[in-house]
């Protein structure tokens, strides 16, 4: 499979870009959230990558960051979920604000996305439920106080840690903590593991 493509930006056609990878010229489908964020024609660029391969046709789709490409790759999952559909959700929906339509169980939302009807946006919903955390969120952790826990997580979220890594280090704080002592010992703990 191709994971990963770096390369010279040549074309921009929405939603296919073509990148020139060391004289190979690649036709990659785009988000429209990858496709604005693109560099000019010429300059180079890498895009991290998912190949669909089909009795007909072997599509590669492109994306610039792993959330997006992590997200279409859960969405093709879903029954009745096709490539086009997950490239025109992640069109429509930055990955932060799909995943706050999840948990608000937001379908109206879903349903402005071109190709999305009523059905398919309840079976996004109900899909995704469990998979998508809105970003900076922690779920709730005995021992620490819930809105500590949760300034925590933010301020961990915006310094770079993931879910995983915030949520560890949560739980080995004492559930007393102020909010700036229980950030820097979550920092140290952090810090040790890398």
């Amino acid at each position: 499979m191709i994971g990963r493509l770096s390369g010279i930006l040549l074309q921009k056609t929405p939603p296919q870009i073509l990148l020139d990878v060391q004289g190979v010229g690649y036709e990659v489908d785009v988000p429209m959230s990858t496709f604005y964020d693109l560099p000019a024609t010429g300059q180079p660029v890498t895009l991290v990558t998912h190949l669909v391969v089909r009795e007909d046709a072997h599509l590669l789709f492109g994306f610039l960051t792993e959330a997006e490409r992590g997200l279409f790759r859960q969405l093709i999952k879903i029954s009745g979920v096709g490539p086009r559909l997950a490239l025109s959700v992640l069109s429509g929906l930055s990955v932060a604000e799909l995943a706050d339509a999840v948990q608000r169980q937001d379908s109206a939302r879903l349903t402005r996305i071109p190709g999305v009807g009523k059905k398919t946006a309840e079976r996004l919903l109900l899909e995704l439920k469990e998979k998508l955390v809105p970003q900076g969120a922690v779920p709730p952790l005995a021992g620490v106080p819930a809105p500590a826990a949760s300034e925590i997580g933010h301020a961990l979220a915006a310094l770079g840690y993931n879910e995983r890594e915030a949520t560890w280090a949560l739980r080995q704080l004492p559930a007393d903590l102020p909010l700036e002592e229980g950030i820097r010992r979550a920092l140290k703990l952090l810090s040790r593991t890398e």
